[in-house]
């Protein structure tokens, strides 16, 4: 992987990652970079299974795998959120 494909895995993580906390409501018990973690993990799977379902080579933008992602992240920042706060 090209240092610009790690860049842009970096940025697409930390945005899917920050709307995945922003649409989780209430107080999520995880700081800023397990988000990033969450959000680079979120995007790699969305892709993944955007591509394993024929999804990710469209002419127009991916919404169907942004969708994917930032639902993942969702889920992701939740999950951790409440294994956090039974620490």
């Amino acid at each position: 992987m090209e240092i610009s494909g790690v860049l842009s895995a970096l940025l697409i993580g930390t945005v899917v990652g920050a709307l995945g906390r922003f649409l989780v409501p209430g107080r999520q018990h995880i700081g800023v970079l397990w988000t990033l973690v969450v959000g680079i993990a979120a995007a790699l799977t969305g892709t993944a299974i955007a591509r394993v379902a024929g999804l990710s080579d469209t002419s127009g933008p991916d919404w169907t795998e942004w969708l994917a992602q930032v639902l993942l992240a969702v889920l992701g920042v939740a999950a951790l959120s409440q294994v956090k706060a039974l620490r």
